[in-house]
């Protein structure tokens, strides 16, 4: 238990602090309301703003990674959409350009046969056989589509050569450049006619005239060459090639002419069958035995 006197102070002492504590908030409310503490809390607020941005700094520099990571998360996924957009519209633009492209060949394949008296047929270029000295392609018209043997097909540029096999859905054309094939053309300019003959090269045909010295004015290089209609298997008047180079040596019995095919070849994806005077049916060998060869194609 503790003497009097000590719980006397302890409570004169508890009163006095009170008695304090009244006074100074008393004091600071009057100074406050004369303005005399604004000088005061402005320089204390000066002092602590340090403190506070230290605080701070955790929960912002939080929240700024928190705000940065979502959007760059959100920038990535758009990214990502945006980019298979562009994909899909430019595989529908590839496509689209596929179709004009398609269109425009088309066009300048039915233009580029007469329309009087002929009727034409589109045919795919379903393969190019590949052997040596042999230029043959396959396309998707056959016998249901009254394709026949000996038939002239074209492109858009002029002759690619002519049906040699058909088979019921498909048939085998022989190409201008293959080293069996042989075509009747004339020079335009002149009217000289001749022989092309394949060579067998991707793109490049021979022609078979005489070393005579005529030969300098009657073909030239640059010369254009048309079929003659010479043997009846193709139509006179299609571009066959541009005559490249003449050399004439005397001491051989031909001149040494060569040409270049004004059809793609080899590169098409569409040509057209031609129908002139079609066969409705394959006609019998006459009794004598005589018939005239169904390909220009050289015997050896």
């Amino acid at each position: 238990m503790k003497p009097l006197f000590l719980q006397n102070f302890s409570s004169h002492s508890l009163n006095l602090r009170f008695i304090f504590i009244i006074l100074a908030s008393t004091s600071m409310m009057l100074a406050e309301s004369r303005g005399y503490l604004k000088t005061a809390r402005s320089h204390l607020s000066a002092i602590i703003y340090p403190i506070r941005y230290i605080v701070d700094m955790p929960i912002k520099t939080s929240q700024w990674l928190s705000s940065t990571f979502n959007t760059k998360l959100q920038l990535l996924a758009e990214n990502a959409e945006l980019q298979e957009k562009n994909l899909r519209l430019q595989a529908i633009l590839q496509k689209f350009e596929d179709l004009n492209s398609e269109n425009a060949r088309l066009r300048k394949l039915l233009g580029a046969v007469p329309k009087a008296n002929t009727r034409v047929q589109l045919a795919d270029v379903l393969a190019v056989a590949v052997e040596p000295y042999s230029r043959k392609i396959i396309i998707n018209k056959g016998q249901s589509d009254e394709v026949f043997e000996g038939q002239a097909v074209v492109d858009a540029q002029g002759v690619i050569g002519q049906v040699i096999q058909v088979e019921l859905v498909s048939s085998t054309v022989m190409l201008l450049t293959d080293s069996k094939h042989e075509l009747p053309v004339q020079v335009v300019r002149s009217g000289l006619q001749t022989v092309a003959v394949g060579r067998g090269l991707v793109n490049r045909l021979d022609l078979l005239y005489l070393s005579t010295p005529e030969i300098k004015t009657e073909i030239k290089a640059g010369d254009l060459l048309v079929t003659s209609g010479n043997g009846g298997h193709f139509p006179p008047g299609y571009p066959v090639g541009t005559v490249a180079e003449v050399n004439l040596d005397i001491s051989q019995p031909y001149a040494q002419i060569q040409a270049v095919p004004k059809a793609l070849l080899e590169r098409n994806r569409e040509v057209l069958l031609i129908w002139e005077n079609p066969p409705s049916k394959v006609s019998a060998p006459s009794p004598s035995g005589s018939q005239e060869p169904s390909l220009p194609i050289k015997t050896h």
